[in-house]
């Protein structure tokens, strides 16, 4: 997965790639460099980040997302704003990354169960961006995540998403230390 911030305060490339014009010739170099997915964000989630409006999200991502149509990758939105997610798949999208599981915006769930194309990312994180490293503690972490995974793959098989169709990442630096 090649990660495509386009946001000024990126943690992985410190802004480097938010213009659409710098993104999508990323977007093309991580391809040519083996990535099979390109994952664009317009919100950072890095520790003490702040929300960013959705407004300004969609500005950010959906020029990169149209851009890169065609590019030989799966493209995903890295959201958890469902008014983002609907528009990303519009633009072409077909995997919804959410840090939050789903769980930050209540229409999340819709938005990807109407869309059978769309896989989706359920992530793992304790807090939020902006307070996630402040003190984080478990009973025991592994189960923890663990139980909290299961049961949000749950609720979305619930809801009308397909196992095949659900992927889940553990979250490893969102809300966890060493």
């Amino acid at each position: 997965m090649g990660v495509l911030n386009v946001t000024p305060d990126s943690f992985s490339d410190g802004g480097q790639h938010n213009t659409v014009e710098a993104a999508v010739k990323r977007a093309h170099q991580m391809v040519a460099e083996g990535a099979s997915i390109i994952d664009v964000g317009g919100e950072s989630t890095r520790p003490g980040a702040e929300l960013v409006p959705v407004e300004e999200e969609l500005q950010r991502v959906i020029p990169v997302i149209e851009g890169v149509q065609g590019i030989e990758a799966i493209i995903s939105i890295d959201t958890r704003n469902a008014k983002t997610m609907a528009a990303a798949i519009d633009a072409g999208a077909t995997l919804v990354n959410d840090v939050t599981a789903l769980t930050y915006d209540e229409y999340s769930v819709k938005i990807v169960a109407e869309n059978d194309h769309v896989d989706v990312c359920l992530m793992h994180m304790q807090g939020m961006p902006e307070n996630m490293q402040n003190n984080p503690d478990y009973d025991d972490v592994v189960e923890n995540v663990k139980d909290y995974l299961s049961a949000r793959a749950a609720f979305c098989l619930e809801r009308g998403i397909s196992k095949d169709r659900i992927i889940i990442d553990v979250g490893i630096g969102f809300g966890k230390t060493l």
